[in-house]
């Protein structure tokens, strides 16, 4: 398994409309589209920075991980995902090294890609989000 680099940065907010026009216009970002991830009930907002992305998450639903973090947290940096070559193997890395694993087995994320995610408490209180692209 190897890392390739940082796939995106997922910034929570409670709404994209607020804050789109901040990463667009201000900062210069492009924005490459959006999708919403019934399964994490979440839209997702992709603003390209680079060889990654700045992802902002908005929650379609009040039981959504994501509310959960804003109500607990307030808006603001939600995760760091790591694009890998083999999202099977980094788990079973990290199953090994004794990490606490949020998932076990990989799910289907934005963009059709394979995601896992790993508890902040092993990475010095970070999320982190493993994902590979799909073949």
């Amino acid at each position: 398994m190897s890392v390739e680099k940082i796939s995106h940065i997922g910034i929570a907010v409670e709404s994209i409309e607020k804050w789109l026009s901040y990463y667009k216009d201000v900062l210069g970002l492009e924005y490459t589209g959006s999708e919403e991830v019934a399964e994490q009930k979440v839209r997702v907002a992709f603003l390209k920075i680079g060889e990654s992305q700045i992802e902002l998450l908005e929650p379609t639903s009040d039981d959504s991980p994501i509310a959960k973090f804003l109500e607990k947290r307030g808006g603001g940096i939600h995760h760091i995902a790591i694009k890998v070559d083999d999202i099977n193997t980094a788990l079973t890395r990290h199953h090994e090294a004794g990490a606490q694993l949020i998932d076990n087995e990989p799910r289907i994320g934005a963009h059709n890609m394979r995601i896992a995610f790993i508890h902040p408490k092993t990475s010095g209180g970070v999320l982190m989000e493993l994902c590979e692209e799909p073949p």
